[in-house]
């Protein structure tokens, strides 16, 4: 179950376009639970990209240049939004 704070990351995960709103949801929903307050805070800096931004370096491939955004970006897209845990 959410905390408060993860309900909202959950529901910022809505973006309007389906293809994004499939690998964030996914996404968040399997690692929010179990995420630390660093991973949630990497999430949160991804999710106030602009859409076609976002777009890019999640369906489009392109990279980051902030490493914990392109880290994120990288296992988003790797699982289809799965959630695995981050390489140490």
């Amino acid at each position: 179950m959410l905390d408060a704070e993860g309900r909202r990351l959950l529901w910022r995960c809505r973006r309007g376009l389906k293809e994004l709103d499939v690998l964030l949801e996914r996404y968040a929903a399997a690692a929010l639970p179990d995420a630390s307050p660093a991973e949630r805070a990497v999430l949160a800096r991804l999710l106030e990209l602009p859409d076609p931004q976002l777009a890019g370096y999640l369906l489009a491939g392109a990279v980051p240049a902030d490493p914990q955004l392109a880290a994120l970006a990288g296992r988003i897209r790797s699982t289809g939004g799965a959630a695995v845990p981050p390489r140490a």
